[in-house]
């Protein structure tokens, strides 16, 4: 999780809201992505997707089966439809996102037995750090509006 709250702070960096991933095989980290959405000019440059993206790349293959996911901020409904789809066995996360996260905030997703590929969740993973971050980043923001 370490890593991916790096990448949360690249994120930040550039303007963009705070959220970084890592995607880990065999204790090796095989992808990385930060929120990229604004510079991307993509509603798809999510953390996640990102990550996901790059681990297919290094591994060869779509299928991300025994892999783990470490994300800052609790993954949206499209990130979640598409960690399934990757087959990713375990999601660890950081901060709760009480208006958009899809796995145990908001939605919940993977309660819904129809899906097929249901990851392992556990959240709160360096919390204090993760929401640290957004709720700086959104501070910032909002002051930059006035």
């Amino acid at each position: 999780m370490s890593e991916a709250l790096e990448l949360a702070k690249e994120a930040f960096k550039i303007g963009e809201v705070p959220v970084g991933a890592v995607i880990v095989k065999d204790e090796k980290i095989i992808g990385r992505g930060y929120n990229r959405r604004e510079t991307n000019h993509d509603i798809s440059s999510h953390a996640e997707i990102e990550a996901l993206k790059d681990a297919a790349k290094n591994l060869g293959d779509w299928r991300l089966s025994d892999c783990r996911l470490y994300v800052t901020l609790e993954p949206c409904l499209m990130c979640a439809a598409a960690i399934a789809q990757a087959r990713i066995s375990t999601v660890i996360y950081g901060a709760d996102d009480l208006a958009d996260g899809a796995i145990s905030s908001h939605v919940g997703v993977y309660d819904d037995p129809s899906i097929k590929n249901r990851p392992l969740i556990y959240k709160g993973v360096l919390e204090n750090e993760c929401s640290s971050l957004l709720k700086e980043f959104f501070k910032n923001r909002r002051n930059s509006d006035d």
